[in-house]
């Protein structure tokens, strides 16, 4: 019963070992199309029905490959989580898909793979990251849509604090594209927005499986970046007009992702491992066993849906700034909109919320800058309780590493 028990906790993180399926994008999204803050819709398209809320978010990957686990304390043998995925392998994307990707890893189908890639121009990209917010995109954009400009609550459920999102009552732009245009800027501005409150819930102990905890995913340095990707390709899509229904949405998604890929530069899987070997040690540390929080060295606590990729000191080519949508119009999509988390009797390890008895996208930051000092004190600890001075933690304002030869891992210098 054991070995059963602690193959079903991996899980959750094993679902990134990949069966390749054929499969090849046609053509190439140009990587002005991809980045532009600005582009709108040039008519008002049919939008899907009011679609269900995604039941979960999909099984992300722990930073690094060949990972070693442990499950309920105990060291799993023969198990090692690979993570990596091959950029035009991805298989067909399925709105809420969270648990046809799961089987499609597991049995080799031609659902939606899951898994990270390197790319030269946006760093680590995790695939369910980039799902789970364009998914979020298209379930908003269905939502906000019938009732654009009224005053309105959407209950999104808890994690750790309850989730709504307060609509407020506006004037309607008269152009019909140009309410469109808002709504689905709407909805990418807030998809976004619930991904960085995702990492700060991690932080402070959310996690779906009980006694498997998921801190090692808080703030991992590829996370905020593949969510402001989704949220990005989900907006082009619904500007594009092919967001009439969760079948079209997972089409375009199954043929753009791929292709935004490629647009910032994609590698093979064997130089996303090599590119994680060279940073071993120093953004990760392959002698940890997952779910490890120290497993991953080096994290991102910028909450901001403006970001700028973390690149390897060794990337030549320049980082590819991504961002969604903050304003229409010059007005702050925070007038029409606005995320709320009101404290429950699941947080005791949040701190007191504000005056107003909620949190909003205005206190994010500052909870992460908490973590981030709280995560450097953990790491000094760690570094002086260890016997072995290569495994001593320097703050990250570098990102050099050097090859330690006895083992081939890397470090901070």
């Amino acid at each position: 019963m054991l070995p059963l028990l602690l193959i079903v906790a991996t899980l959750p993180l094993a679902v990134c070992e990949n069966t390749p399926v054929p499969y090849q994008p046609s053509a190439n999204l140009p990587l002005s199309e991809l980045v532009a803050p600005t582009a709108v819709a040039r008519d008002s398209f049919t939008v899907a029905p009011p679609l269900r809320q995604p039941d979960s978010l999909r099984p992300c990957c722990a930073f690094g490959h060949g990972l070693r686990v442990r499950a309920l304390g105990i060291p799993v043998p023969l198990v090692r989580l690979d993570n990596v995925i091959d950029p035009t392998l991805l298989g067909n994307h399925g709105y809420n898909g969270g648990t046809t990707g799961f089987l499609g890893d597991l049995l080799g189908s031609d659902a939606e793979k899951l898994g990270i890639v390197y790319t030269r121009r946006g760093g680590f990209v995790d695939i369910a990251h980039v799902r789970d917010s364009a998914d979020n995109a298209l379930f908003l954009f269905s939502q906000i849509w019938p009732r654009l400009g009224q005053r309105w609550t959407l209950d999104m459920g808890p994690e750790l604090a309850d989730r709504r999102l307060v609509f407020e009552a506006f004037d309607l732009p008269a152009r019909a594209a140009d309410r469109y245009t808002l709504a689905a800027f709407l909805a990418a501005h807030l998809s976004f927005q619930l991904a960085a409150w995702h990492e700060i819930a991690q932080w402070h102990g959310y996690h779906t499986v009980p006694g498997f905890s998921e801190e090692i995913s808080a703030f991992s340095p590829e996370d905020l970046y593949s969510n402001v990707l989704g949220a990005r390709l989900g907006l082009i899509i619904e500007l594009q007009g092919e967001a009439s229904s969760r079948q079209q949405f997972s089409a375009s998604l199954t043929r753009m992702l791929p292709q935004a890929l490629n647009a910032l530069q994609s590698v093979s899987p064997a130089e996303t491992r090599e590119n994680f070997d060279k940073l071993d040690g120093c953004w990760w540390d392959s002698e940890a066993r997952v779910p490890d929080k120290f497993a991953v060295l080096y994290r991102s606590y910028d909450i901001s849906g403006v970001r700028r990729p973390l690149q390897p000191d060794f990337e030549t080519l320049p980082p590819q700034d991504l961002e969604v949508p903050y304003s229409w119009n010059a007005t702050p999509l925070a007038r029409y909109a606005q995320l709320r988390l009101y404290a429950t009797d699941q947080d005791d390890a949040l701190p007191p919320p504000p005056a107003s008895g909620y949190w909003t996208p205005a206190d994010f930051q500052a909870l992460a800058d908490a973590a981030a000092r709280a995560d450097a004190l953990s790491l000094l600890a760690r570094s002086v309780a260890s016997a072995d001075p290569t495994r001593a933690y320097v703050p990250p304002s570098t990102e050099l590493c050097h090859r330690r030869p006895s083992t081939g891992r890397r470090r901070l210098q």
